[in-house]
């Protein structure tokens, strides 16, 4: 061998030593996707208490129930350049929602007076409204009472990382008037995905069941409390439009359970329930 090649041998060699003693030293370290942003709204009677302006993106609105009365978080987004106000004054007025205010799910109701409830919602910049329009207990929607919150969902920047959707472990779907199943739910933390089929616009609300009692006995509990619960909000997504993903975790111990939609028909005003949209199943 000439002493050229010797040369070059011998510094592929240490190129070589050198290349991975650098590899050892610096190990790949795995970056952890981006998680979900998270918005804690607290209901009192009759008030919202939250953030004023979020990022857009993947988000989870954490629902905490701080009052004596059932209270749920609808999202809805305001699109034409409409304003809280132009909502506001909207509802004031007799009448379904204008086409402009888009309801796109939320934490339903978790029990009063401390219960935790909880929906993430893929949101888009733009003008959004946070509004309570449970009933109970005197058939007036909390917003009449001024149970509602403006917020502002501002841009990110085009290369900022962004969470995915979570992967669901069941996925519910909402016809008129029915709740579709993918598959059993078994005991445990489990993920929700709730898509709304083409038709009226529905919600989840998530009762866990008394021994023996049944999803009518709630209803009727709800309607007039009196004596003890024969069951206990667990949460859900609130109402949100036909062809919208929402979806909420809950912890599903073993026992009798029931999914009910509370909103109005669209031809004759009455609950949705009542039409036969409840599903009462069991937990192993």
């Amino acid at each position: 061998m000439s002493r050229s090649r010797q040369s070059l041998g011998a510094f592929a060699l240490a190129f070589s030593a050198g290349a991975a003693a650098c590899a050892s030293s610096d190990p790949v370290v795995e970056v952890a996707p981006p998680t979900p942003n998270v918005v804690t709204v607290v209901a009192n009677d009759f008030s919202y208490e939250a953030p004023a302006e979020i990022p857009e993106g993947v988000t989870t609105f954490r629902l905490v129930a701080q009052g004596p009365t059932f209270h749920h978080a609808v999202i809805f987004r305001l699109d034409s350049a409409k304003t809280y106000d132009d909502l506001v004054a909207a509802f004031a007025q007799p009448g379904p929602p204008p086409a402009w205010a888009v309801p796109v799910g939320g934490p339903n109701a978790p029990a009063p007076g401390g219960g935790i409830s909880n929906a993430t919602i893929d949101l888009e910049p733009g003008n959004y409204a946070i509004i309570c329009l449970v009933d109970v207990p005197d058939g007036v929607p909390h917003i009449a009472h001024g149970m509602s919150r403006p917020l502002t969902v501002t841009p990110v920047a085009a290369d900022a990382p962004r969470a995915a959707l979570p992967t669901p472990d069941v996925t519910i779907r909402l016809f008129d008037y029915n709740f579709e199943l993918s598959a059993p739910i078994a005991a445990g933390t489990r993920m929700f995905e709730v898509v709304g089929n083409p038709g009226q616009m529905h919600e989840v609300e998530l009762i866990r069941l008394e021994p023996g009692k049944t999803a009518m006995d709630m209803i009727h509990w709800v309607e007039k409390p009196e004596g003890p619960p024969p069951g206990m909000p667990v949460g859900g997504t609130a109402p949100a439009m036909p062809g919208m993903s929402v979806f909420f975790e809950a912890e599903m111990t073993p026992g009798s359970y029931a999914f009910i939609c509370f909103v109005p028909d669209a031809g004759d005003g009455k609950p949705h329930f009542l039409h036969g949209m409840i599903k009462e199943f069991v937990v192993q």
